[in-house]
C-alpha cells in the first residue's frame, strides 16, 4: 500500500520492483550515453543515406568530372568513402557500448543490451564464468562476455558489489598473493 500526497491509499498491483525485468531480471547498470550513441549513429545513417540520392543529383546539374573519368571516380571514391566508412568506423566503435544490464541471481547470468548495426536493441545473454577482463586496457573494451567486447562505465553501478561479482573481483582467488 502506498499513500498518495492526497492522503488517500492506494493498492499497487505490482509484486516486483520498476527496475526488475521478468525475462532478464535485475537492473543493475544502465548507460548514461545509450540516447547519445543512438543519436550520433542516426545522424551518420541518415546523412549517409542522403548523400547517396544526392550525389549523382549533383554530379549531374554541376557537370564537375564528366568529361574525365579518372576525376569522376576519384570523387565517386571520396564520397563513398564518406559516405560508408563513418558509420561502419562508428558502429565498430560503439557495438560494444552497453545500455543496459540485467542480472539474474538465481541462474548467476547477465542480460547486456547493446546497439545492433540497425540500431535495433540486441540482447546477449552470459554467465559470470564467461567474463574474462582484458590484459592489457583497451580504448573501448571494459570486459570480454564469452568473445564480444563489452564496455560499461564502473561509476554507473548504482551497488557496487554487482560491479565487483561481474568483473569476478569478489571471488576469494582474486585476492590470493604468490608466495
Amino acid at each position: 500500500q502506498v499513500t498518495s500526497f492526497q492522503g488517500v491509499v492506494v493498492r499497487s498491483l505490482s509484486t516486483s520492483s520498476p527496475h526488475d525485468h521478468p525475462e532478464h531480471g535485475r537492473l543493475v547498470y544502465k548507460g548514461n550515453l545509450a540516447k547519445t550513441v543512438l543519436g550520433v549513429k542516426f545522424f551518420s545513417y541518415s546523412t549517409s543515406i542522403f548523400n547517396l540520392f544526392m550525389m549523382p543529383y549533383i554530379m549531374l546539374k554541376s557537370g564537375i568530372g564528366v568529361e574525365s573519368l579518372l576525376v569522376q571516380a576519384a570523387f565517386y571514391g571520396l564520397i563513398g568513402i564518406f559516405t560508408f566508412v563513418t558509420p561502419v568506423t562508428l558502429h565498430f566503435l560503439t557495438k560494444g557500448y552497453v545500455i543496459r544490464l540485467y542480472y539474474k541471481d538465481e541462474a548467476d547470468t547477465y542480460t547486456a543490451i547493446t546497439y545492433n548495426a540497425i540500431l535495433a536493441e540486441k540482447v546477449t545473454v552470459f554467465h559470470q564464468k564467461d567474463v574474462k577482463i582484458p590484459d592489457i586496457t583497451k580504448m573501448f573494451t571494459t570486459f570480454y562476455a564469452k568473445t564480444k567486447s563489452m564496455l560499461v562505465n564502473p561509476t554507473l553501478f548504482p551497488n557496487p558489489q554487482d560491479y565487483n561479482h561481474l568483473m569476478g573481483y569478489d571471488k576469494s582467488s582474486f585476492f590470493k598473493f604468490e608466495d
